[in-house]
């Protein structure tokens, strides 16, 4: 019973490596965004030398993809060191501080806190064209950015509250 205990186990421990091709593919999917980010800088040249649309929006639009490729990141080294495998940098200098100190709690903060960021830029872009939203939709981009906001207060607020517990119970 004790081998069969054995197998299991190291067969349930070898299967984190099942989640090494949902990184691979956040990583495909920051290459997309590069791509998408040069589309959207061309476009904004575009509409710097015509003096069509708004720099603004289009600057939102870059720091919208910028956004979402650093959490891509966040997600793709924190998971992996989480769930799959500790990624061996040495003492790179370039290693992030952060690296292997991210815990399940960080990293659901972290995502949280970049989906608030990336709804206020895409609040802020709808904003500066309201004049093509009905008041119904506006209502809706407000009302979704205020569940993410207040989604994450609640998350801090629990965090806090166990990281509390954690420390008075000595654990």
């Amino acid at each position: 019973m004790q081998a069969f205990e054995h197998f299991m186990e190291t067969f349930l421990f070898a299967s984190r490596w099942l989640l090494a091709p949902f990184y691979l593919g956040l990583v495909g999917a920051i290459v997309i965004l590069i791509w998408y980010f040069g589309i959207e800088f061309l476009h904004l040249i575009h509409m710097l030398i015509s003096g069509e649309g708004s720099l603004v929006v289009g600057v939102l639009s870059l720091v919208d993809l910028v956004l979402l490729a650093n959490l891509l990141i966040i997600i793709i080294f924190a998971g992996y060191e989480n769930f799959v495998s500790k990624i061996d940098t040495g003492d790179h200098e370039d290693r992030p501080d952060w690296m292997g100190h991210v815990d399940f709690a960080d990293l659901k903060m972290k995502l949280i806190g970049s989906i608030i960021a990336i709804s206020g830029i895409e609040l802020l872009r709808a904003f500066f064209h309201v004049s093509g939203s009905s008041n119904e939709e506006m209502a809706w981009k407000v009302g979704v950015h205020v569940t993410f906001v207040f989604t994450g207060l609640i998350f801090a607020i629990m965090d806090k509250l166990g990281e509390h517990k954690k420390h008075s119970s000595g654990g």
